[in-house]
């Protein structure tokens, strides 16, 4: 059994005199750097000075530097930036300017996990990673209420790397649901699997099998939409509630039937083979070294890739249908104009 950290095991007072440097204000930055201001902290964010993002920043009243004067300046330094970017920058930016025993912090174990940041000796390096997306994270803390945290210590001179990550956890509100440990690896690995295999990759391409089934045999576009992509959030909300038992409970007994004899004919043994092959591209390292050389090529297949589901036909359908429910855009989680 792990254990699971609360409230009453975390000391925010660890971190009151400590400068802490959030750099990127992406969507886990933007919510990093607002937590930890409305817990009482002292926070510079590092961005670009002509990146959108460092003008959001500077919007919501943070003192705002390029990567390397901000680290200079900090005890604590967070490393929120895309994956793919954060290896070039330690090295160039990050690196040169941390202070001798300075804490290190990521949000994902990557570029630790797969040596694309190897930090030097005397540097306390953790991770505090929230189990949900950064916008999630803000609007969970202003509610009173946080999201579960996982934690995980990698370098520890000062003897007390563990006790500053609960503190930031919990200084980010992730003490209020409850705190895991775990490790660098464990945390990347499962990560990278996850989102591949189901929660990204998986559902998506489901999604789109399904419409497209139904519009190639001469359904509606708009029927193959609400049955394929917009219901998909009733079913996940029951899971998330209770469980897939309190799914199969609220759904039409015809509902669950066609769940239980139907689902094995899309995921089978062969689609569980591929996921195993798959995670075994993530624990080799095989994926992290596409992804990485994928950056240094600008990126071809991702552009293509991305730009080709952008023109999908369901994305217009969505848009229009979405225009008939405007209460799903009241109180939204991602404004691109904000955060």
């Amino acid at each position: 059994m792990v254990r699971i950290y609360r409230e009453k095991d975390a000391r925010q007072s660890m971190l009151k005199k400590k400068r802490i440097a959030i750099l990127g204000y992406g969507s886990q930055g933007h919510a990093h750097a607002n937590n930890l201001r409305d817990s009482g902290m002292d926070v510079v964010v590092g961005e670009h000075p002509r990146a959108e993002n460092a003008a959001k920043a500077k919007k919501a009243g943070f003192d705002v530097a390029d990567a390397a004067a901000a680290t200079a300046t900090a005890d604590v330094v967070v490393m929120l930036l895309p994956d793919e970017l954060q290896g070039d920058i330690y090295r160039n930016e990050v690196g040169p300017n941390l202070r001798k025993g300075a804490y290190l912090v990521f949000a994902h174990g990557f570029n630790i996990h797969y040596g694309q940041v190897v930090p030097r000796d005397d540097l306390n390096v953790f991770m505090v990673a929230p189990k949900a997306p950064g916008h999630l994270v803000r609007a969970q803390y202003e509610k009173g209420e946080g999201v579960p945290a996982l934690i995980a210590v990698h370098q520890d001179p000062a003897g007390n790397s563990r006790e500053i990550a609960l503190a930031y956890a919990s200084a980010i509100g992730s003490a209020r649901a409850g705190v895991i440990e775990t490790s660098f690896r464990e945390e990347t690995e499962t990560d990278l699997f996850g989102e591949q295999a189901v929660l990204c990759g998986g559902v998506t391409a489901l999604i789109l099998a399904g419409y497209e089934t139904l519009v190639e045999a001469g359904y509606a576009p708009e029927m193959a939409y609400f049955e394929c992509l917009h219901e998909l959030k009733l079913i996940v909300d029951l899971i998330y509630e209770g469980g897939i038992s309190t799914m199969r409970y609220s759904v039409s007994n015809t509902a669950q039937y066609g769940d239980l004899t139907r689902g094995p004919r899309v995921v089978d043994a062969r689609t569980k083979a591929e996921m195993k092959r798959m995670l075994a591209e993530v624990q080799d390292g095989s994926f992290a070294r596409e992804w990485i050389l994928e950056n240094r090529a600008n990126r071809p297949v991702f552009n293509a890739l991305t730009r080709r589901g952008e023109e999908h036909p369901i994305e217009e359908v969505g848009r229009r249908l979405r225009a008939m429910m405007p209460w799903i855009a009241k109180g939204r989680l991602v404004d691109r104009t904000k955060n």
